[in-house]
């Protein structure tokens, strides 16, 4: 079964492949949901977004150019230069990639699976140790990185006046407590028309008036002070 493992760098002006495949390489995905107790519900969960996925892995950087090596092939010079290098060209570079605080890229690749995923370098431990010599050990931790930018907010237009005049329109309007009248008595210079403007809101209401009383409309003009006239 054939594995490889590459980062990359400024898309892809600079990629390392690493040039012995790790024993196990560990990926983490992880909710992000919460708990709550509701009364007389017992304990609920909201689903939220997944976590960013965690990858982590160990290896070697080895000294020399063997058969343990990724695409080894002793008779062919070109492979050797393309996936073997020293181990501290390695080590330098992830820390250069690292120092930068820019995205790389990971991709993982096998027979039945590939992971191919923009990450920040978390960490990354390396030594050489006694009986290893020139070999460099190393533990690296990666994680998800998902591309943002800041989008820039319109507000709409006269966004205040909508919803002043929104908060006009569902304004409760105050009840009438006002007992209206059921009879009027006319003073001097009064006339239907006035009655009917002044408690039934509209002048052109008069002859409602009129009809409801059977005053006849010889007597329109001549309407005495103190008679009673009835409302509707």
């Amino acid at each position: 079964m054939s594995y490889s493992i590459q980062l990359s760098f400024n898309n892809r002006a600079e990629y390392i492949f690493f040039p012995v495949i790790p024993e196990s390489i560990e990926f983490s995905d992880a909710g992000d949901g919460s708990t709550f107790n509701v009364s007389r519900l017992g304990e609920i969960n909201v689903i939220k977004s997944p976590k960013l996925r965690e990858v982590s892995f160990s290896g070697i950087f080895p000294a020399d150019y063997s058969p343990y090596h990724y695409k080894y092939d002793v008779k062919d010079p070109k492979v050797k230069n393309e996936f073997y290098r020293d181990p501290y060209e390695y080590v330098k570079d992830i820390i250069r990639w690292m120092q930068t605080g820019r995205p790389v890229r990971l991709i993982f690749s096998s027979e039945r699976y590939t992971v191919n995923m923009a990450v920040s370098i978390e960490s990354f431990d390396w030594k050489e140790t006694a009986g290893t010599v020139g070999d460099v050990q190393y533990d690296i931790k990666l994680k998800q990185y998902v591309f943002y930018a800041a989008k820039k907010v319109v507000p709409l237009k006269n966004s205040q006046n909508k919803a002043e005049a929104s908060k006009t329109k569902t304004k409760a309007s105050r009840p009438d407590e006002k007992v209206k009248p059921k009879t009027v008595t006319l003073k001097a210079g009064d006339s239907l028309w006035s009655v009917a403007k002044a408690h039934l809101g509209d002048g052109a209401r008069w002859k409602e008036l009129q009809k409801l009383n059977g005053i006849k409309d010889a007597q329109l003009k001549k309407l005495p002070v103190g008679l009673v006239i009835k409302l509707p």
